[in-house]
């Protein structure tokens, strides 16, 4: 298997070059990549699991680098060991080229081999397999160089954006031996510079309340020497409640122009006068 290919990367060639030698930075951007561990100074071990087709397997290889010419370019060889799935290896040259100062052209080749089971799979399959895994690499790669830079400058506008205004000093407004002046309309015409200046900032006016004084252009406050009594405030009286409505007050006074006792005393009379002829 041979393959070929070259990514724009948005970053300096010398963060681009320690990223390739971050083994941090490569587990983030390997896919399947469970981890990767510096063994030497120009050596590496990773795990790594790959799904081809219908087959998964889980190989441990060993890379090692070789022609390195910092931040220029190096040899990548490694191989691979998947158990019963089979086994991969090859090698890389990785080259970096610096296109403005902060844009580095990355270019690679690849050639590797494959045996064992997987090698069942058909050339084809593991050819678009091996290029989706480059591709994403490499975009989990530039994001990874992008990710600094744009740590960097969210920090910065955060902290611009969160740093407060400085508030002016009231000593430092006025240029010495200033009087401040009320604005025109405000009660305070008859008050001293001092007062005047209390007034105006609100610290003076505390502190002639808090001696018993009125502050100027103010109003005493209950409780202080020379404030008026303020009469309570009445609440009006609520109006009466309707009087309850008696059944008897429905019933006419009169019936037939004869007072309503008499027609009661004669049904009473007729009640009577029955009972002694009909039962006696």
């Amino acid at each position: 298997m041979e393959m070929t290919g070259e990514r724009r990367i948005e970053a300096p060639r010398q963060t681009v070059w320690e990223g390739l030698n971050d083994p941090e930075v490569l587990r983030a951007s390997i896919p399947g990549c469970e981890s990767v561990e510096r063994t030497g100074e120009d050596s590496f071990q990773a795990r790594v699991s790959i799904k081809i087709g219908p087959m998964a397997a889980r190989f441990t290889g060993k890379v090692q680098l070789s022609n390195i010419n910092p931040p220029e370019s190096y040899t990548i060889s490694g191989e691979g060991n998947g158990g019963a799935m089979g086994f991969a290896k090859g090698g890389a040259d990785v080259s970096l080229k610096e296109e403005a100062p902060a844009v580095t052209l990355l270019s690679y080749a690849v050639k590797a081999q494959v045996g064992g089971k997987m090698a069942q799979l058909g050339a084809r399959l593991i050819d678009s397999t091996a290029k989706q895994m480059a591709d994403q690499f490499f975009t989990r790669f530039a994001a990874q160089m992008n990710a600094p830079q744009g740590a960097e400058a969210r920090a910065e506008a955060g902290a611009s954006a969160e740093a407060p205004a400085p508030r002016p000093s009231a000593e430092a407004a006025l240029p010495p031996g200033t009087v401040p002046t009320p604005a025109p309309g405000t009660p305070v015409g008859d008050a001293s510079p001092v007062e005047r200046l209390g007034a105006a900032t609100g610290i003076g006016a505390g502190l002639t309340e808090h001696a018993g004084g009125t502050p100027p252009g103010g109003q005493a406050h209950a409780g202080q020497p020379g404030a008026a009594a303020t009469p309570p405030a009445t609440r009006p009286a609520p109006p009466p409640a309707p009087a309850g409505i008696s059944i008897f007050s429905l019933l006419p006074d009169e019936i037939f122009g004869l007072p309503l006792l008499f027609w009661g005393g004669s049904a009473i009379f007729v009640v009577i006068l029955f009972l002694l002829f009909v039962l006696g």
